[in-house]
């Protein structure tokens, strides 16, 4: 009987822990949804080549460089 007790406490506790992270994640998928990461510091200026209209990886006025062996 006390191994039953203990088994259905245990499996209680899971249940419970279970439940706990379900509400966090849920808690923390409504944080990040209510957040827009697009662009976090509208006051600041960005860098040159780094706005919205630059379409290739580096900024403009800037050259590749080669490593030379």
């Amino acid at each position: 009987m006390e191994i039953l007790i203990t088994l259905a406490a245990g499996a209680f506790l899971i249940v419970l822990g279970l439940f706990l992270i379900h509400r966090l994640n849920a808690q923390h998928g409504a944080r990040i949804a209510a957040h827009h990461f697009s662009d976090p510091y509208p006051a600041t200026a960005r860098p040159p080549g780094h706005g919205p209209g630059s379409s290739s990886g580096q900024a403009p006025g800037r050259r590749r460089t080669s490593i030379r062996t």
